[in-house]
């Protein structure tokens, strides 16, 4: 089957979100369970009608098995591959082919973790796990990662391009004031330029506004075959293209690091779906730091290299602005539980099925979600969404 033959066929009828911000006593299992049993609801059907699962979590190497124990679900399909954050993107290709051949009749993507509120004990463990694995090129500096490989991702960038902190900030300003719009974000409070580019240095050039907040929270959607969709209550937002691509895992072996995957997935997702960046109508995109939008925007084609500062400047992806992106707030200011590529996902369909509220795009048709992993914007995936209109 061509990938082609792939567009359309197979939609997302289904989204939930719970416990974005602090859950004390929830672990990351019950997140999940949370946001899937929404999800499923949502779609209007049970968890019983669901035969495919995919999913991913960095703390267990077997994490499919818990969460199918978890749900009572007897899967024909089992989807987790885990590439990072870009994970819960990665999932719609072999989802779709999994649909589309018969093999199941509706798969639950989902994601959950208690990041924020797990105990210190688990987060020495997490450490005594990552150092089994050291980057002999990277280890003797003693990197903060991933901050400090994104930091130096982001000084590359403003050497030979000219961004700015200020332009960073732009990233920071924009996504708190969609964030203010959305009652589910964690971080509402006012935040100016001169807020970002003043506060405390975390990672040179990064200030703390510059980094993804650390939250819990559960993400999940529900897709199914499109005449299958068609039946179901909620508006059918069909995946028209997606890809994913990966070139390194260390910041070391970076081959540019003013270049991300994802100038190799996106030309594939768009071809896919037979549109590009002009006909997209907004962009969620993974931002564990502000330069991953920058960045991001440049490699989906919204801008040339080196120009997404200015891009975002003078409030380009806030509200009224010139393209919208990131419209729950993203990963810096709505909602960050380790990894957000659920979320992201799970926006860019509430926005095509209308159903966002104060921060609703108007006539919002296609989408095109932007998912990243890794220490180092090391795998990247792409997704292109639409309504039936774009059929």
């Amino acid at each position: 089957m061509k990938l082609q033959e792939l567009r359309g066929k197979i939609a997302i009828v289904g989204t939930g979100t719970f416990g974005g911000g602090e859950s004390p006593g929830w672990s990351a299992t019950e997140l999940l369970s949370a946001a899937a049993h929404r999800a499923v609801a949502d779609a209007g059907l049970s968890m019983q009608d669901i035969d495919g699962l995919a999913t991913a979590n960095l703390d267990s190497a077997m994490w499919p098995l818990n969460i199918v124990e978890a749900l009572r679900l007897r899967p024909s399909y089992i989807e987790s591959t885990n590439i990072g954050g870009s994970a819960f993107v990665s999932h719609l290709l072999p989802s779709m082919f999994a649909l589309a051949s018969g093999q199941c009749n509706a798969v639950l993507v989902c994601y959950g973790n208690n990041q924020r509120t797990a105990t210190f004990a688990r987060k020495e463990r997490g450490r005594a796990r990552m150092m089994l694995d050291p980057n002999p090129w990277e280890a003797p500096y003693a990197p903060v990662n991933p901050p400090s490989s994104y930091a130096l991702i982001a000084a590359r960038h403003m050497h030979q391009y000219g961004t700015t902190r200020r332009h960073l900030a732009e990233v920071a300003v924009a996504a708190r004031k969609w964030a203010q719009r959305n009652p589910e974000a964690f971080a509402r409070d006012p935040l100016s330029i001169e807020d970002v580019v003043k506060a405390r240095m975390f990672s040179d050039p990064f200030s703390v506004h510059d980094c993804c907040l650390v939250t819990d929270g559960g993400a999940a959607f529900v897709m199914v075959r499109a005449e299958r969709a068609k039946d179901l209550k909620k508006k059918p937002v069909y995946i028209l293209g997606t890809a994913t691509a990966a070139t390194h895992r260390s910041v070391a072996e970076m081959p540019d690091c003013t270049v991300t995957p994802t100038a190799l997935a996106a030309p594939r997702a768009y071809a896919m779906a037979g549109l590009g960046a002009k006909d997209m109508q907004m962009a969620q995109i993974y931002d564990a730091f502000t330069i991953n939008t920058i960045l991001a925007l440049e490699d989906l084609g919204f801008c040339a290299k080196g120009e997404g500062g200015a891009f975002v400047s003078d409030g380009g992806i806030a509200p009224g602005g010139r393209l919208p992106v990131n419209t729950n707030g993203g990963g810096l200011s709505c909602v960050h539980p380790n990894m957000y590529g659920a979320f992201a996902v799970v926006e860019g369909v509430r926005q095509l099925q209308g159903v966002a509220g104060e921060r609703q795009v108007p006539n919002a048709q296609t989408c095109v979600v932007n998912g990243n992993g890794g220490t180092s914007a090391s795998s990247q995936a792409v997704a292109v969404l639409g309504t039936a209109a774009t059929l």
